[in-house]
């Protein structure tokens, strides 16, 4: 079986989820020294391989709390958003000071469930998450409270973290709380209960485990919605680990294939798991018909499609959306999610990336379809 602690050590992008009761004072807002713990550990592991960090944070409400001076904690969703609204304001200027003293910036990014349902809106997401990381900085992810409603929330930040982790293609999600990891049974209730050191995320048994015994009740969320978060990253091929973030270093010494927490791998390889979703995918919305050179590109190099290669596009798909891509004899060579539409994508087919700004006036991406989105038929 292969060693998933050691893999780690190889991976080189990972969104990272810490809860309320790692990054609060008791709930009476943001504790500092906790802060600069996070950062520290995230340039550590910056330092040691792992690029692109993304950090899904919890604290906004309890520091809005503490700023407005309230002792409970309010029912009303319209007081819960005030409170959320104040204290996001705190939340980025922690992270932002505590990174800045490692060289590092800080980002904030508000999400709710409409900007990952709405494929425009999840691109735009995807690509300014991208070059932010591109930069070197850390963008710090929490549910936008302030205008999320019921019906569109994530629920808790377990989701936001697996729904990060897939629109980024992310090889690791680590979801930090303030228990060991899990259990086949409640270690409260049994002493005795066996602690799950490794499984395959798409264990059935593992939420049956994970809601029976109620490890980890925090927030909204507990045990169960890390189990279903981990699923959902599976999906896209990422490894999960559910660990203690009371465990001294416990980001570094993760990174070093230390066998910390909960390890729930997924059923494939990343990069199969992705691949085989999107060729999976029955909906295609238009084709690429491609040139000879483009077509040996896809197949022996295995990287992006440019719109240089294609010689003509017949559909009417939008941004996001899955197109086909056909060689010169008409056969399906490959498919993927295109990042233009149909229209934009008939002005700059056989165009250099250079020129995609000068024909639309503008670029989303400079290529048609990134490698990272794209399959090539066998």
């Amino acid at each position: 079986m292969k060693d998933y602690r050691v893999a780690l050590g190889k991976t080189r992008r990972w969104v990272i989820k810490v809860g309320s009761s790692l990054v609060t004072n008791q709930g009476q807002g943001l504790d500092a020294e906790r802060l600069a713990d996070w950062a520290a550990q995230i340039a550590a592991i910056k330092r040691a391989g792992v690029n692109d960090v993304v950090l899904v944070s919890s604290g906004a409400v309890a520091e809005g709390m503490r700023r407005l001076g309230w002792k409970k904690r309010p029912s009303a969703i319209y007081q819960l958003q005030a409170a959320a609204a104040v204290g996001q304001m705190g939340l980025v200027e922690a992270y932002e000071r505590q990174f800045q003293t490692h060289g590092l910036h800080a980002a904030q990014v508000l999400l709710t469930h409409d900007d990952l349902a709405d494929r425009k809106r999840y691109l735009n997401a995807r690509s300014t998450l991208r070059e932010l990381i591109s930069l070197n900085v850390v963008p710090v992810v929490n549910e936008n409270d302030t205008v999320a409603v019921d019906e569109i929330r994530f629920g808790d930040n377990d989701t936001l973290g697996a729904l990060v982790a897939n629109l980024l293609a992310a090889e690791v999600l680590v979801i930090l709380t303030d228990q060991r990891g899990m259990y086949e049974q409640d270690p409260r209730q049994n002493p005795d209960a066996k602690f799950i050191d490794v499984a395959s995320a798409d264990e059935p048994q593992l939420e049956v485990m994970a809601s029976g015994g109620g490890v980890g009740a925090l927030g909204r969320g507990g045990m169960v919605t890390k189990v279903r978060a981990a699923k959902r990253a599976a999906r896209a091929g990422a490894i999960t680990v559910i660990a203690s973030g009371r465990e001294p270093n416990v980001l570094v010494r993760l990174r070093q294939g230390e066998s910390i927490g909960t390890l729930l791998y997924p059923a494939q390889e990343p990069l199969a798991a992705r691949k085989q979703w999107l060729a999976g995918r029955l909906q295609v919305k238009g084709r690429f018909r491609l040139d000879e050179g483009a077509v040996r590109v896809l197949r022996e190099s295995g990287k992006s499609l440019l719109a240089v290669g294609v010689k003509d596009v017949t559909g009417d798909f939008q941004r996001g959306e899955l197109v086909a891509c056909d060689g010169p004899d008409g056969l399906e060579v490959a498919r993927g999610l295109t990042n233009y539409s149909a229209a934009e994508a008939q002005r700059i087919k056989g165009c250099s990336s250079e020129k995609i700004a000068e024909v639309l006036g503008y670029v989303d991406e400079p290529e048609l379809i990134h490698r990272d989105n794209l399959v090539v038929m066998k």
